[in-house]
């Protein structure tokens, strides 16, 4: 997107959104990323919880499951899926935080030519808040479809073999002529975290992680997606919410 069509989706989005976030560098995400330079070209990686190169154990493409300990902000029962993770810091976005937009706002204000009214229709699904860091910058995360080109548009990030991070306008175009990828979410903003940082959250049992899962990414619905996310682990938030947030 271009960085007009940014400013002014950030600017409707802090207009409209609930959603609360400090600024501070040592809150949860909110460290800023190079995510811009991230989603410069389309890479290939493995999936989450594998060991990259030097030992490091990644967890990109899974999720973050907030504990009660992160009982504030936008992160309170969030879920986050991770993008990127590696000795450098992290980058994710919170996947059940829906704002008030959706996103037939978002195609109204970056696309020359409006959708048709059944496309219109079809984009009523809300805008979702991605983290507290850029929220002037844009995203769409999406499934690949089977033989799908992952290099198809033209600033991609491919966090597992079919989930794509992907910052251009082309895709935008596509949802608005209906040539857009079935599965997806638009979301504004991102989550962001030093090198080292979110080591340490771990370690402080603000998170709890897991492998990520499509169907809770763009089937279950926002409100259920935590509790879905825990349930991979056999965990019931509501249960360790009464005793206190440790796993």
């Amino acid at each position: 997107m271009s960085k007009q069509d940014d400013d002014k989706l950030a600017a409707r989005l802090r207009r409209q959104q609930r959603a609360g976030a400090g600024d501070a560098q040592d809150e949860p995400g909110t460290v800023d990323s190079d995510v811009g330079e991230r989603t410069a070209k389309t890479v290939k990686t493995d999936s989450g919880g594998k060991t990259a190169g030097g030992g490091y154990t990644t967890l990109r493409n899974q999720f973050l499951i907030a504990t009660p300990s992160l009982d504030g902000g936008i992160f309170k029962s969030s879920v986050t899926y991770l993008c990127e993770h590696d000795k450098n810091g992290a980058m994710g976005i919170i996947v059940n935080r829906p704002s008030n937009l959706v996103v037939q706002d978002i195609l109204a204000d970056v696309c020359d030519e409006q959708p048709s009214e059944e496309l219109a229709t079809g984009n009523a699904a809300p805008v979702l808040v991605g983290g507290p860091v850029g929220l002037e910058r844009g995203f769409v995360l999406h499934q690949l479809g089977t033989h799908e080109d992952p290099e198809r548009w033209a600033s991609s990030l491919r966090v597992s073999d079919d989930i794509v991070l992907t910052g251009s306008k082309d895709i935008l175009l596509a949802l608005s002529e209906g040539r857009g990828p079935e599965h997806y979410l638009v979301v504004l903003g991102y989550a962001g975290w030093g090198a080292g940082q979110l080591e340490e959250e771990l370690a402080s049992n603000a998170w709890l992680t897991s492998p990520a899962n499509a169907d809770i990414l763009f089937s279950t619905p926002y409100h259920k997606r935590a509790a879905a996310a825990a349930k991979l682990l056999g965990i019931d938030l509501a249960s360790l919410a009464s005793h206190g947030g440790t796993a």
